[in-house]
């Protein structure tokens, strides 16, 4: 009898934890989803669900580095491939961002996959600047809605520099993004 309550309970508590994780994706709290997901990984590492909403969860809160478990797992159905694919995309784009700003890489001879997702459009406008020295600052206008532009540069750490991306709305703050 101790054992079916167990089950049972351990059961009910996965399927909550996914609901937790979906109510607060739902509710825009991105972060909080992507922390419940991190924390409770180890158990769910098989569910392809539950994988693709931490991913997602992860991505919208620009904790882009909790990816690549999600990518290697997500393998079995078609959906989860193409989520996948999309997520090793940014993590990659970001990689080669940050190799390029930091090291002096050239990536505008790259032609690489993009998607929406803020880090790719940045990523797209620097790579198809022509040969250029340095700057600690990059602008770029978005090519859809004039209003929107992009303000890219490095963050200098003791340990490790990070990128970031600043999106202002006619002249507007509207979110900044740190990748490191």
């Amino acid at each position: 009898m101790k054992i079916i309550f167990a089950l049972l309970l351990s059961i009910t508590l996965y399927a909550n934890i996914k609901q937790e994780m979906y109510n607060f994706y739902q509710n825009e709290k991105y972060e909080k989803a992507c922390n419940i997901g991190f924390d409770n990984f180890k158990e769910n590492k098989t569910n392809e669900e539950f994988l693709s909403l931490y991913a997602f969860s992860c991505l919208k809160s620009d904790y882009i580095d909790r990816l690549s478990a999600p990518i290697a797992r997500l393998k079995y159905s078609k959906e989860a491939r193409s989520n996948s694919a999309y997520f090793s995309v940014i993590l990659m784009q970001k990689k080669l961002l940050l190799h390029s700003m930091i090291d002096g890489y050239t990536i505008n001879n790259l032609n690489l996959p993009t998607t929406e997702y803020i880090l790719s459009k940045v990523f797209d406008f620097y790579s198809k600047l022509k040969k250029h020295e340095p700057r600690s600052v990059y602008l770029f206008e978005d090519t859809n809605d004039k209003k929107l532009t992009y303000k890219l540069y490095l963050n200098k750490g003791e340990k490790v520099d990070k990128i970031v991306i600043e999106e202002f709305y006619d002249n507007t703050l509207i979110k900044k993004h740190i990748y490191w």
